[in-house]
């Protein structure tokens, strides 16, 4: 098989494999007896690349091998294929992938404690599901905690080779410029649950009241409350005891009024 065979059978493969293809994947697709060599291999993309130079598509090398794909100039046009949205992950969703990347292998209480807070379950179980985080070992401390590192799967989701390819971190900039511009997107939800895809623990604390506070704020006792009434009963009974002694008064003066008068009487008759 010539270079030029060679070269028209691995574009074929690239175009109708569903995944990035390694190059050793690509030499276990020939038999034995026409199997190229991995330098002819290579030597083959390499052409391919420079053959797609001036296209709308490339050929791609991520973590899990080459791909032909779609330059990133066209996908505003291309994206709107899907009706589906991209996912979209909360601060604390990315700052933690941000860790993993840049510090792995890591535990997740090294996580904590760069970002001053807990991390929640749901963050680690998100990006383990997207096949962008795994445990690759237990740090030998008390407890066996599990370290985290990234996956091809992450490497491939942002359009990188390897590791040494990330940004450094001099050149990294505000974390939601890096979110709009990867087109992930920043969940609007309450600060408080942050993680979306995880509640955060950050929890607010409420300062107790003094006791002149406390006194000042104390609330009114309903209209209709027991002490209400008793104290509605006390001022009538200090308002009514005025009247009754002023009543009381009158009846005795009437009294002795009819006494002098029936006396006044029976003084006349003898």
């Amino acid at each position: 098989m010539n270079e030029e065979q060679l070269k028209a059978v691995i574009e074929a493969i690239l175009f109708a494999a569903d995944e990035p293809m390694s190059v050793n994947r690509l030499l276990a697709l020939f038999v034995e007896d026409e199997m190229p060599e991995p330098a002819q291999i290579k030597a083959a993309l390499e052409q391919i690349q420079q053959d797609y130079a001036d296209r709308s598509v490339e050929l791609k090398e991520v973590g899990s091998g080459f791909r032909f794909q779609v330059r990133q100039d066209y996908a505003d046009w291309v994206s709107r294929l899907w009706e589906e949205k991209p996912a979209r992950y909360s601060r604390a969703t990315l700052e933690t992938l941000a860790l993993i990347a840049y510090r792995q292998p890591i535990t997740r209480a090294e996580i904590e404690e760069v970002r001053g807070v807990s991390v929640s379950t749901q963050i680690i179980k998100t990006l383990m599901e997207r096949d962008w985080v795994k445990v690759v070992g237990h740090r030998d401390v008390p407890g066996k905690p599990a370290l985290y590192a990234t996956t091809r799967g992450f490497l491939d989701y942002f359009n990188i080779a390897n590791l040494e390819n990330l940004p450094s971190l001099a050149e990294l900039r505000d974390i939601d410029a890096i979110n709009a511009e990867l087109d992930l997107g920043m969940p609007e939800e309450n600060p408080k649950a942050a993680d979306s895809d995880e509640p955060t623990t950050e929890d607010e604390t409420t300062m107790p009241e003094s006791a002149e506070t406390a006194e000042t704020a104390k609330p009114e006792e309903p209209a209709d409350s027991p002490e209400a009434k008793v104290s509605d009963a006390e001022a009538s009974n200090d308002e009514a005891e005025p009247e009754q002694q002023e009543t009381a008064q009158n009846t005795q003066e009437a009294d002795k009024a009819k006494a002098n008068g029936v006396e006044e009487t029976l003084t006349a008759e003898n």
